[in-house]
């Protein structure tokens, strides 16, 4: 993997983060309803705990969400063209150090049905499962990283 580095995201970056979830080739055909018309905000980004990998020339490669209380991982993209090279594990890795460092004991994990297997391989444990609700008409795993 190229030269990456992990920070945190900043009201400029909103839009950058936005076009990363719309350009997801993750959320194509059934699953676009999850993503359609969702926006990251700059309110977003100062309310939460928003950290970005990006590459030598800033160019945003993947992020993620931590909401503090209750502690969720709210949101977590890895570009289309990133995948496979270990940014998911390095994002997933640094989200534990924050959620450690906030001395949170563990984080829930409200999954895309396709990304379950990264959350089990990267040590979460399935919990349950959420009911379909209006904009995901399908259950989803629920899951939780203890820290």
């Amino acid at each position: 993997m190229t030269e990456t580095t992990i920070r945190r995201a900043e009201a400029v970056d909103a839009d950058r983060l936005t076009d990363l979830i719309q350009a997801s080739g993750a959320y194509r055909g059934a699953y676009f309803a999850m993503i359609d018309g969702y926006r990251v905000t700059p309110d977003y980004l100062a309310r939460h705990e928003v950290r970005m990998a990006v590459n030598a020339d800033d160019r945003p490669l993947g992020f993620y969400a931590l909401i503090r209380e209750p502690a969720e991982l709210d949101l977590m993209f890895v570009a289309d063209e990133a995948q496979g090279l270990g940014l998911g594990r390095l994002l997933i890795a640094d989200m534990l150090d924050r959620a450690r460092e906030a001395g949170i004991a563990a984080v829930k994990v409200v999954s895309h049905p396709p990304a379950e297997q990264f959350y089990l391989r990267m040590g979460a444990r399935r919990t349950g499962t959420r009911p379909p609700q209006p904009k995901t008409p399908w259950e989803q795993p629920e899951l939780r990283f203890t820290v």
